[in-house]
């Protein structure tokens, strides 16, 4: 192991880099939030047939808007830990669940709050833990 300190430009590019994985991750998480809603919504009126899946737009548009997460997902991970950036996903579940309550007028209930307090929190503290050295 050498003793020489790393390049100080290097470990800030290095960190920035990170810093932008993770807000591409977050901006992941309502990509998918959206193609979840978007899938509930074309559950609605699902046709099983293949007219009737191609004639679907709200499930079209979920698949389109699961893909770009996919694919923005795989550019974040280019940069950054997998163990750190992955728990932000689950900030999914959070916006999907507040979607529900705009969009759907599902209604909150006291579990669900806890739930996405519990993630909320779940997911500052794995964050916390990454690429400490």
């Amino acid at each position: 192991m050498s003793t020489i300190p790393a390049n100080p430009a290097s470990q800030s590019d290095a960190a920035s880099a990170r810093r932008r994985a993770a807000i591409l991750v977050s901006a992941c998480t309502l990509l998918n939030a959206v193609a979840q809603i978007l899938f509930k919504i074309g559950a609605r009126n699902l046709v099983l047939t293949p007219m009737g899946l191609a004639t679907n737009l709200p499930l079209i548009a979920g698949c389109a808007f699961y893909g770009l997460f996919t694919i923005a997902m795989v550019v974040a991970l280019r940069e950054a830990e997998l163990s750190v950036m992955y728990p932000i996903i689950a900030l999914s579940y959070v916006w999907v669940t507040l979607l529900t309550y705009w969009l759907l007028k599902e209604t909150p209930n006291l579990y669900k709050n806890l739930g996405i307090l519990t993630i909320v929190i779940g997911v500052a503290v794995l964050g916390g833990g990454g690429h400490k050295k």
